[in-house]
């Protein structure tokens, strides 16, 4: 059976707040980060999971490793309630943010190149069209 663990932690980002989706997929990570605007509500976040979750992009996936040991539930409370005050994401959400923030950098770079190559081609194109039109004379 798949086992999928999906983590929503909305935290301030001056100066808007932000969503991090963190889903969890057979060791594996895959991160999604979503700006709100003003504070959400309760109920605004809830319509926001049942209407756009189909349409959030995550990153790839990326292998983790996931440890199954039982904790106490003493433990268990204290690491929730830890996890409760500690602000932001975690260390490797934020790494693979950072790492397809990198990828679409190198993508849009390279596209502008592409562009760029094609203006210049088409601009030497032009001139050598004017320039043959000048040598017969017309």
């Amino acid at each position: 059976m798949k086992k999928v663990t999906v983590k929503l932690t909305i935290y301030f980002e001056c100066p808007f707040w932000v969503g991090v989706f963190e889903k969890v997929e057979d060791n594996t990570l895959a991160v999604c980060k979503v700006v709100f605007g003003s504070e959400p509500t309760n109920p605004e976040v809830y319509n926001f999971i049942l209407k756009n979750y189909r349409k959030l992009e995550f990153t790839e996936k990326e292998k983790i490793e996931i440890k199954n040991k039982s904790i106490n539930p003493k433990r268990m409370q204290r690491e929730i309630s830890k996890q409760n005050k500690k602000k932001g994401i975690t260390t490797k959400s934020q790494l693979l943010i950072q790492k397809q923030l990198e990828k679409n950098k190198v993508e849009r770079k390279a596209a502008e190149k592409q562009k760029k190559v094609l203006v210049e081609q088409r601009k030497f194109a032009l001139k050598q069209h004017k320039r043959k039109q000048k040598h017969k004379g017309r």
